[in-house]
């Protein structure tokens, strides 16, 4: 129980910190991607609906999982105030509620990352369909 209450802290926060990173470095790749496509090199809509959604899944799954990586050290956390409280001695009401109040950071650590990653999934989600629909514009001026 002494490594997981010496480590709980770095092991999720730095969890959430590579995948915020992770995020914020993907959705950044895209954007720049987007800025510079040639729709006119693309002959096919599904290839182009390829390279345009690249990377678009790693940023959704950090979005719909950095919760429950806050919400396992939140868990985690009130286990180890349970576990001290069990172990008996005297410990004061302020002490655990001070134990459960700081195991909550984790679950607002895991919101933090998860709501920009959703945002920029759904923005970037957006893109795509606009791309796609100038590409289908574009096709169909070539074929009249």
């Amino acid at each position: 129980m002494g490594f997981l209450k010496t480590y709980l802290d770095p092991m999720v926060f730095g969890t959430l910190g590579v995948m915020s990173f992770l995020s914020i470095w993907f959705a950044i790749e895209r954007l720049q991607y987007y800025r510079r496509v040639e729709l006119h090199d693309y002959d096919h809509a599904d290839e182009l609906n390829v390279y345009l959604t690249r990377n678009l899944t790693v940023i959704y799954s950090i979005g719909a999982n950095a919760p429950y990586v806050g919400l396992l050290g939140t868990v985690l956390g009130i286990l180890i105030t349970f576990y001290d409280l069990g172990q008996g001695g005297d410990i004061e009401p302020a002490a655990i509620m001070l134990g459960l109040a700081l195991a909550l950071k984790a679950t607002a650590g895991g919101l933090l990352v998860a709501i920009p990653a959703i945002l920029a999934y759904n923005a970037l989600l957006r893109k795509v369909e606009v791309l796609t629909a100038k590409w289908g514009k574009q096709q169909s001026q070539q074929s009249v």
